[in-house]
């Protein structure tokens, strides 16, 4: 009878969690969907604004993106890494964490590499080992284009100023709510376009072309940075509903096991105390 009380208490303890993660999916599939619907919403124009951008600089002279188009050699490299403020969400921070060191090792071994980190998770682990300079974890309390300006003006300027010669992004590309991609993309300086795109309309541009590149350029770098967090949010969530799922899976398939076993060891005890009965009342006869 031990042992059935001990399979009782796990059978409990299994529903319990069984609620508990039904409850995170749930939670998460609602978050889900308002990330989704931000980040889908934001890709056309994020894509078009660097359409126009390649489309506008391809026919001026290759130094007009000033400052951030300048090409450095490089030895002094700056990563800013997206991960997420809580945990529970599968392999979600784990890859980037090893995306990130492995972006180390293969491509910048001898040379100065410093973290910029968004996100507690992967702060806390890259920070053993690796310079975090910077970390803005809070960014996900109010998660708005303005906050993210400041972040993006901030990695500008680093790079303006000779700091920095290259700077990349890491962080997961939201595909749906199953599959995130590990992405790393420059930021910084801007890649110079391979060919001119042909436009076979003539447009007059006021003030310039130039002007126009040159105001460009900085909202284009902090729609960028701003489109990484937001696809790494939507990724966050759906990670974490993919895992609370399978979790709540598992525990289903561990309870239907354990009850299964409880019925077995109670059949066994209840013909174990029949046979006691009978073989008592046998005794009595003889």
């Amino acid at each position: 009878m031990a042992n059935l009380k001990e399979i009782r208490n796990r059978i409990t303890s299994i529903g319990s969690t069984m609620q508990i993660t039904s409850a995170m999916k749930m939670v998460s599939a609602a978050k889900l969907k308002k990330a989704q619907d931000a980040i889908t919403k934001m890709r056309p124009y994020a894509n078009k604004l660097t359409e126009l951008l390649q489309s506008l600089s391809a026919t001026l002279d290759s130094e007009i993106g000033g400052v951030y188009s300048e090409q450095k050699e490089v030895s002094k490299i700056l990563l800013v890494v997206i991960t997420s403020n809580r945990g529970l969400c599968g392999g979600f921070n784990s890859s980037i964490v090893k995306a990130t060191i492995s972006n180390i090792e293969e491509n910048y071994k001898n040379k100065q590499v410093d973290l910029l980190t968004i996100g507690k998770k992967g702060d806390a682990i890259l920070a053993k080992n690796y310079t975090v300079v910077e970390n803005h974890n809070e960014i996900y309390e109010e998660l708005t284009f303005d906050n993210v300006a400041v972040i993006a003006e901030r990695v500008m300027d680093l790079f303006a100023s000779g700091e920095y010669d290259k700077v990349e992004l890491i962080y997961n590309r939201f595909k749906n709510a199953a599959t995130q991609i590990e992405t790393i993309e420059q930021f910084l300086p801007i890649e110079p376009v391979k060919e001119a795109i042909k436009v076979n309309t003539d447009y007059i541009f006021e003030p310039s072309k130039a002007k126009i590149v040159l105001e460009l350029i900085p909202k284009s770098l902090k729609t960028q940075l701003y489109k990484a967090i937001r696809d790494s949010f939507a990724s966050e969530h759906g990670a974490r509903m993919t895992a609370m799922h399978k979790a709540t899976d598992n525990a289903t398939e561990l309870r239907d096991d354990l009850l299964l076993k409880y019925n077995k060891a109670r059949q066994a005890a209840i013909t174990n105390e029949i046979l006691e009965i009978v073989g008592g009342a046998e005794a009595l006869n003889n």
